[in-house]
């Protein structure tokens, strides 16, 4: 297809307009040493690191399939992703019948909403849940076609840490209400989720070569936590704790994925040893004072925002916000990682992506030459 196309110095960051049918002349992607200098706080790499990738689905996008597909493969992209394969709540892989959280089939409709599902109904059922947990040593847990290792960064990723799982497994309301009526079957069950993840860690470190692994518990609403700190340090830090302290053990850093507002729960995080903290959601905390107070404490996963800005904005609206979230975020000593806040729909506008990873590298580039 002939069109323009932006070419890109990488090292000045100025650009060209091309009608014939070309490649776009791009940075290569950053060094697995430049990503650990950045998330351990030891100096900025050469540009600001970019993983928006990691956050849309070409296949999500309908007819802009193919275009987004090759903004996504135009841009660098920092990490490299390797998916653990996590047990599902009902349904088991074909080589392994009892590989899943539950040992039963699914009791409830079709279309029943993610939260409403209550698959441990009462707690009179956890001994027989726990005899049957599933184990963490199953081949399949470790995908067969994860990259060779070479000197890209590698970070292990698994979705629903303990609250998404917990409330996966006793529904929202239930799960909220148990830390007050039912607080020893709590423990009890994230004792041994903890369990399964560490042994899942340590074979991510043996038979993947992780740097790091990445997981979600999204524990903030838009405007607050689910629950109080008081709760969190009784429920959750503990186990928190334990396991960041053994992905570092391991020689592997801990990125953690959550939702909404979660300042209370900051210098928890940061006390506990989370490397990378993603989001930092937009319209529910204040960004400056986040970066003001912990920026230098950890890494910040800066998630741009997805709910406002990509779908509605104009492209000028998306450069303005990149250069808001980098010029917030980006530290001398490295610190930060720019990314999506969550998946993109399939509304985002193409050229609100492109403009998006377009900003990221060419004013990330500037942004880093400032510190050099």
């Amino acid at each position: 297809m002939q069109g323009l196309f932006r070419i890109i110095n990488p090292s000045t960051g100025t650009q060209t307009k091309s009608k014939r049918k070309c490649r776009l002349v791009l940075d290569k992607p950053l060094s697995r040493e430049e990503m650990i200098r950045v998330v351990e706080g030891r100096g900025a790499a050469r540009r600001i690191p970019i993983a928006v990738q990691h956050w849309v689905s070409p296949s999500a996008m309908g007819p802009n399939e193919a275009e987004c597909r090759r903004i996504l493969e135009t841009y660098p992209c920092d990490f490299e992703k390797i998916s653990f394969r996590i047990p599902d709540v009902f349904t088991a892989p074909a080589d392994d019948p009892s590989y899943r959280w539950m040992n039963c089939d699914n009791p409830f409709p079709p279309g029943t909403p993610l939260d409403a599902v209550s698959a441990i109904e009462d707690w009179d059922q956890l001994d027989r849940i726990l005899a049957d947990f599933p184990d963490p040593c199953y081949p399949g847990l470790i995908p067969e076609d994860a990259p060779p290792v070479g000197d890209r960064y590698r970070v292990g990723l698994w979705w629903y840490w303990l609250f998404e799982r917990f409330w996966s497994l006793r529904g929202m309301e239930n799960a909220l209400c148990d830390f007050y009526e039912n607080p020893e079957q709590v423990h009890r069950l994230f004792r041994r989720l903890t369990d399964f993840y560490k042994v899942m860690l340590r074979r991510g470190r043996e038979e993947l070569h992780l740097d790091a692994v990445w997981t979600s518990d999204d524990i903030g609403t838009q405007t607050a936590p689910f629950f109080s700190p008081k709760i969190f340090r009784e429920f959750f830090k503990p186990y928190y704790q334990e396991l960041v302290a053994y992905a570092h053990e391991l020689g592997m850093h801990f990125w953690l994925h959550c939702c909404g507002n979660i300042l209370a729960f900051l210098p928890d995080l940061i006390e506990i040893g989370v490397d990378v903290l993603h989001p930092i959601q937009k319209y529910t905390m204040d960004e400056r004072e986040v970066a003001q107070k912990y920026g230098k404490d950890l890494c910040i996963w800066a998630g741009f925002d997805v709910q406002r800005i990509i779908p509605y904005g104009t492209p000028e609206d998306v450069r303005r916000e990149v250069r808001f979230l980098l010029d917030t975020y980006a530290r001398p000593e490295g610190r930060l990682i720019l990314a999506a806040g969550n998946n993109m729909t399939p509304d985002t506008p193409m050229e609100s992506l492109e403009a998006l990873l377009d900003e990221a590298l060419r004013y990330g580039q500037e942004v880093c030459k400032r510190f050099h």
